[in-house]
């Protein structure tokens, strides 16, 4: 029977301040839509990092005027090196092929270069990406070597970027989250304002302090739990419209995210909903509710 009651009064609560708890849900699902942005891109750019740090090439450019003896030697030299994993060599004619491809979309900028204006290069796969800096000093003093660059040093400055967009998502989720707060806090002060009669009856004839505080948590929790899942459904949708369609080019760049990663956003936001609303109005009732 108290079961029953505790449902029934949720409902009642809900319905009587619809246009409250219309807006308490939807402040919820969008701090909860950013909040799982942003934990999808902190997994992704770890995902990232382990597929292109894994990935990573040094280049060592040769000078215009490099001799075949240096060139050899310089071969030679990565060959008998034990940091070294594997190599490729790319010919000045290879280099300008590879160029035509990746700006094939830029015909002016494919114009102001020439077959012979791109270096031909050695490009080497270490065995611990973390040694560049030894294999470096091993390789720079040799004749016929122009640059040696690591790919790390662009990656690093990429995924700062990442980073800092990650950063701006937890800041608007954060923000996000307090109106939600203050939201919820409003809309179980309202409620307890409008119940103040009944809640002093059963005060008066002994009801505890959980049976006359759980309608106003539930109503919070379910609240919550809602804009959990409209949240949620949000991310999906733009995994599925925007990153597998008309986003689809990014891939050649970002990782694609698995399913099972936007799906692992349920529980977590529906968890994170739901105690952050519990707790919320559990927290405003011991403050306001006093009989």
């Amino acid at each position: 029977m108290r079961v029953k009651y505790v449902f029934n009064e949720v409902l009642v609560g809900l319905w009587r301040n619809v246009t409250m708890t219309v807006a308490m849900i939807i402040t919820m699902s969008v701090s909860l839509t950013m909040l799982g942005a942003s934990a999808l891109l902190y997994m992704q750019v770890n995902q990232m990092k382990d597929y292109y740090y894994g990935e990573i090439q040094v280049s060592i450019f040769l000078r215009e005027d490099v001799t075949d003896a240096q060139r050899t030697a310089i071969n030679q030299a990565i060959d008998s090196n034990p940091l070294v994993l594997n190599k490729t060599y790319e010919t000045r004619e290879q280099a300008y092929q590879k160029f035509l491809v990746l700006w094939r979309d830029s015909p002016d900028f494919i114009k102001s270069v020439g077959p012979d204006s791109l270096p031909e290069s050695f490009r080497v796969k270490l065995k611990d990406p973390e040694k560049y800096k030894q294999f470096a000093d091993q390789m720079q003093g040799m004749a016929g070597i122009q640059d040696i660059v690591d790919q790390r040093e662009l990656l690093n400055k990429v995924f700062d970027i990442f980073n800092s967009i990650q950063v701006m998502a937890l800041v608007v989720a954060g923000v996000m989250a307090l109106a939600a707060l203050l939201l919820v806090g409003n809309t179980i002060q309202v409620a307890a304002y409008s119940k103040r009669r009944e809640v002093a009856v059963m005060k008066l004839v002994g009801a505890s302090n959980w049976f006359i505080q759980s309608p106003f948590v539930l109503e919070a929790v379910v609240a919550g739990l809602v804009g959990s899942v409209l949240g949620f459904v949000a991310l999906f949708v733009g995994k599925v419209v925007l990153l597998d369609g008309r986003l689809q080019a990014l891939t050649n760049v970002l990782t694609p995210i698995p399913n099972g990663n936007v799906w692992l956003m349920l529980p977590l936001l529906a968890g994170v909903g739901a105690v952050v609303s519990a707790v919320t109005a559990w927290v405003t009732l011991r403050f306001y509710l006093r009989v």
